[in-house]
């Protein structure tokens, strides 16, 4: 997530920085020019792929982005790059159908407006962490060349995703069919430019208006950012609400009683859906911060779940190259057979008004259903400071396991997995997942329980923990 040496450095969903101290115009030709050297090692002997660069809509974005292309230009790459803003799922989309052997994304997704980043798409999704980490060793030693302006094509890549949105889903056919309005919220999110494939007579529109201010908040879809959607879902007597993040790849659902649905209980409700149209082939994969509903539901149908380090891109590979066919990530990223094996905000709330449309009863009445039938779920998420910088996480996850006691909140533990932190199973399926930043001195605590006081036990507890010695 932060920049060294004015070389950007990949996280969990690419890389991100603040603008003029990390993201810089030196850092974005840096990063051109690792892209370019990968590109000229790893094609040495073959035809090189084009490249499609796109932005979402934060301060500036455009002129990195071009920026970028100019030094892919410079270095005999065909390079594209948007005439617009697009979501996210829209540049993944041209690397799976319009030819483009990479995409890049410039986009700090549901970071504040201080922040820009980039993200790396191949194949319809992320690119794998291998290849990420090539662009990042190359980048850390690239010296750009001048870029040049000619060469350069536009391509209205938004227009591309509308049009296959509309031939596959058919949207506004769908959410017209629902008696009730849909209030959907973009949070100023690039996921507004395509904002007319929901524009049914029943669907109202929050924060749609271009804004590199983003409102004054983050556009990322947690309770504290959303309770105008939650307000107006209410108010307009809604069946429900969905909200968009930045870069619109991914969503949160907000239920007619104005009652945010945590990922936790998102996830249960998009595949019990899924699993009931019947002909369910293949596993579900889940990231390691998911929670225990998804695995009762798949025991009960016998199918096979695992869990995969934190961040979409792993998922994404499980669904890619391995036969799953749900995915989810806590951060409000779903896919699932039969779409492009990326999250995608707007194919999720489809899916959301199908179930609606489908239950004919409210959303939250579906909700309980599933968690009368497999359990409770309260999730929590707590952000720990830290006094430096933990770069090891295994090291960490190794030091903490040897020193748990054998009963937690009276439960014994079961299970514990160290792929990305530390994450304690108990007996009765609660959880508590500790994942320190690696980059920041901060570490991030998962929990959930079947109640809010012992969710709450089980972060205090992360707290402890947390500087174990």
């Amino acid at each position: 997530m932060a920049s060294s040496n004015n070389t950007l450095i990949f996280s969990t969903e690419g890389a991100r920085a603040l603008i003029a101290r990390g993201f810089t115009y030196d850092a974005v030709r840096r990063f051109a020019q690792g892209i370019a050297d990968y590109i000229a090692h790893k094609y040495l002997r073959s035809e090189k792929p084009s490249v499609a660069v796109g932005y979402d809509r934060r301060f500036m974005s455009d002129r990195f982005a071009m920026a970028l292309a100019e030094i892919l230009a410079a270095n005999g790459i065909n390079v594209a790059v948007s005439t617009s803003p697009v979501p996210t799922p829209a540049l993944s989309l041209a690397t799976s159908r319009g030819g483009y052997g990479l995409g890049i994304m410039v986009t700090a997704s549901h970071n504040d407006y201080l922040y820009n980043g980039i993200k790396v798409k191949q194949e319809g999704r992320s690119a794998p962490a291998n290849i990420t980490a090539e662009i990042e060793n190359y980048s850390s030693k690239a010296v750009p060349l001048k870029g040049i302006k000619t060469g350069i094509d536009r391509k209205d890549f938004l227009a591309d995703y509308c049009e296959y949105i509309e031939n596959t889903y058919q949207p506004r056919k769908l959410l017209s069919r629902i008696k009730g309005k849909i209030v959907v919220d973009f949070m100023h999110g690039s996921a507004a430019e395509a904002s007319k494939l929901l524009a049914a007579k029943n669907v109202i529109f929050l924060r749609e208006k271009h804004d590199p201010l983003f409102g004054g908040m983050a556009p990322e879809p947690v309770p504290a950012n959303i309770k105008d959607l939650a307000d107006a879902v209410k108010a307009n007597k809604a069946v429900f609400g969905a909200a968009l993040d930045g870069d619109g790849d991914k969503i949160a659902l907000v239920m007619e009683n104005g009652v945010f649905l945590s990922s936790c209980k998102t996830a249960p409700l998009l595949l019990s859906h899924i699993i009931g149209k019947g002909k369910f082939n293949g596993k579900i994969s889940q990231t390691v911060s998911m929670g225990y509903l998804t695995k009762r539901i798949a025991r009960e149908a016998r199918i096979p779940v695992e869990e995969t380090p934190v961040g979409f891109k792993y998922v994404a590979e499980k669904m890619l190259h391995e036969g799953a066919s749900f995915i989810a990530e806590d951060a409000g990223g779903y896919s699932w057979k039969g779409n492009e094996p990326e999250t995608d905000g707007i194919v999720s709330l489809l899916l959301a008004a199908e179930i609606a449309l489908s239950a004919k009863k409210p959303l939250s009445k579906v909700a309980d259903s599933i968690e009368e039938k497999y359990g409770k779920s309260c999730y929590g998420r707590r952000d720990i400071d830290l006094p430096k910088i933990m770069a090891n996480k295994h090291s960490f996850a190794v030091k903490v396991k040897k020193k748990l006691p054998k009963t937690i909140l009276g439960k014994k533990i079961a299970e514990t997995e160290t792929a990305d932190g530390l994450k304690i199973i108990l007996d009765n399926d609660w959880w508590l997942l500790l994942r320190p930043s690696g980059t920041e001195q901060k570490m991030r605590a998962y929990a959930e329980t079947d109640n809010e006081t012992d969710t709450n036990k089980l972060l205090d507890l992360a707290c402890k923990l947390a500087n174990v010695k």
